[in-house]
């Protein structure tokens, strides 16, 4: 019976996180449709008030209540760095380079978390999963080499997602302790609500903005708020508390491929061939970083990575 509850609480697990990783890729192309009407803050606020509106709604069904005391330092500085700073200059990098690019280069992202959850989280680092994120790591060095020519303005379109990218290592680093203290959505819910807060300055831009903005260009920032970030958050958050930071982190490095398919299909931004080799690595290194060893040892260096369920407050 409990290896049955083992198994489905990875499959739940595993199934989380392919939601976070397609509704995240479709992020990035859903930016860089609104940012034609919306300035980085006011599109990180309205997607921001959006995804709180939700979940709060959800929290409110749910009777989720407040985090406990315990999970409010990771909630605020997840919610400041992760649903504020980043979404403000991922929008901004992405007016800059195209969105494969932006997903690419955004996706040094899961190396940084591993350095830091081994360093401040204790996180072990497997061979494989090291091994994955190397090779994906030179999938996002290569889409870099793409951009070598681009001029002045590509320069500054993939420093603003380097800087998204240690952004996001960072809300992850510290999302990870809340999730030990409060549930996924609560986690979730109070994060994007710190974001929003951080983001009230631009609320002028977005008033002006959205009145003059297209129907098609809101509704994509709408869409960015309840689907990529208060569901896709939410699911991660879940995954999170399942695994290590380090191992979810690596999983995400398949956002880039799917969000080269995507805005080619969707934004006819055709990707270079340096691009595809690079999405092409990043998928490589999620293969290999998720893979496992045969044998009962590699179970024990499973176990000892931190996959086993763990509890989390469901409220």
């Amino acid at each position: 019976m409990m290896n049955v509850d083992h198994s489905r609480a990875r499959l739940l697990a595993t199934g989380a996180a392919v939601v976070t990783v397609v509704l995240w890729a479709s992020a990035f192309v859903a930016i860089r449709s609104a940012g034609e009407a919306y300035s980085p803050g006011a599109l990180a606020l309205g997607r921001l008030a959006s995804g709180a509106l939700a979940l709060g709604v959800i929290s409110g069904i749910r009777r989720e209540g407040l985090p406990p005391r315990a999970a409010w330092r990771g909630i605020l500085l997840s919610g400041v760095l992760w649903f504020g700073l980043y979404m403000v200059v991922l929008n901004w990098g992405e007016q800059q380079v195209d969105a494969g690019t932006a997903a690419l280069v955004v996706n040094v992202g899961p190396l940084l978390i591993a350095l830091l959850a081994a360093r401040l989280l204790g996180d072990p680092m497997p061979p494989r999963l090291l091994a994955g994120m190397a090779v994906s790591f030179a999938g996002a060095v290569t889409v870099g080499l793409s951009m070598s020519g681009g001029g002045g303005s590509s320069v500054l379109g993939v420093a603003l997602c380097l800087l998204a990218a240690v952004a996001y290592a960072g809300g992850v680093v510290a999302q990870k302790p809340a999730l030990g203290h409060a549930s996924a959505l609560q986690v979730t819910t109070f994060g994007c609500l710190v974001g929003a807060v951080g983001c009230l300055p631009f609320a002028g831009q977005l008033a002006h903005q959205a009145a003059h903005a297209p129907l098609s260009a809101t509704l994509c920032m709408v869409f960015l708020g309840v689907f990529p970030t208060a569901l896709a958050f939410t699911t991660w958050a879940y995954a999170l508390a399942r695994t290590t930071a380090s191992r979810m982190g690596a999983t995400t490095y398949a956002v880039p491929a799917l969000v080269v398919l995507m805005s080619w299909l969707v934004l006819g931004e055709v990707p270079g061939v340096l691009t595809l080799t690079g999405g092409a690595l990043c998928l490589a290194g999620v293969a290999v970083s998720r893979s496992r060893a045969a044998g009962g040892r590699a179970g024990r260096r499973v176990a000892a990575a931190g996959d086993e369920p763990r509890p989390e407050k469901v409220g």
